[in-house]
């Protein structure tokens, strides 16, 4: 039972704690938009989830909330946290491309939303096992 595709809520469990943290990495993108030598960064977001789903096999498929998968680096970064390659960087350093940070912030807000809508879909399922109603 260490696979965590037959955990309840398989890889969405995980993928929505790294789905939050994407944007999080995305608004503080957009928050130094004008900070001089402010790096961009992104989560690489298919290495962070195959590392997550594999250590949660390691831990008996538990989230990172029960004590199980980290999807933090041990320095409290998230892990896959990567610096951006800017296409044309700035003369003060800053390599924040507001366009396309806004677009990756749009597109990762629908994102999160789709796998919040999918474990919602499961808890209203199991809610309604329970009550039978």
């Amino acid at each position: 039972m260490n696979d965590p595709n037959s955990s309840l809520f398989g890889i969405h469990g995980a993928a929505l704690s790294l789905r939050q943290e994407r944007l999080k990495v995305l608004a503080s993108n957009i928050a130094n938009a004008d900070t001089p030598n402010y790096k961009a960064r992104d989560i690489d977001f298919a290495a962070a989830l195959k590392h997550a789903t594999e250590s949660q096999s390691a831990t008996g498929g538990l989230s990172p909330a029960q004590g199980g998968a980290s999807i933090t680096e041990p320095t409290g970064e998230p892990f896959g946290l990567m610096y951006r390659l800017p296409l044309q960087p700035s003369l003060d350093g800053n390599t924040v491309d507001a366009e396309y940070e806004h677009a990756s912030f749009a597109r990762a807000a629908v994102e999160y939303r789709a796998s919040l809508n999918f474990v919602d879909g499961r808890v209203r399922k199991l809610m309604t096992a329970i009550t039978g109603s």
